[in-house]
């Protein structure tokens, strides 16, 4: 993981001209000892956008004015995507029939709708 300061890009170029405030956060997911193969494979799927074709992840934080306040939003950005990414994922869903209620209602809307259609077409004499 490294950290890499560049200028910020503002509407408001007073100090950001003068400063370097903004940081780039640089990890490298593929590599990385500390995660387990699911969270890697689950941290590049959810964000393919943000990394590099060597698998390294890059953020950008360039809201606040400070340098330090902007490096722990990096950092804050990385550990969520991480605990995203290691969230188990859900129970599959156990397919289940139509409720009779369900059935009825759609029936019914059915017979209804075929009502309307055909009281169109019919002509009093």
């Amino acid at each position: 993981m490294g950290f890499a300061t560049l200028p910020a890009s503002s509407d408001d170029a007073l100090n950001v001209n003068k400063t370097s405030t903004a940081v780039q956060l640089r990890f490298d997911v593929r590599n990385s000892p500390s995660l387990p193969e699911r969270v890697k494979a689950n941290l590049e799927r959810l964000d393919g956008r943000r990394l590099t074709k060597d698998g390294v992840l890059v953020l950008v934080a360039q809201d606040a004015r400070s340098q330090e306040m902007n490096r722990q939003a990096a950092l804050d950005r990385l550990i969520e995507m991480i605990r995203e990414a290691a969230k188990p994922p859900p129970p599959e869903r156990r397919e289940t029939k139509p409720t009779k209620g369900s059935q009825a209602r759609r029936l019914d809307s059915k017979s209804k709708r075929g009502e309307v259609k055909r009281l169109r077409t019919e002509r009093p004499e």
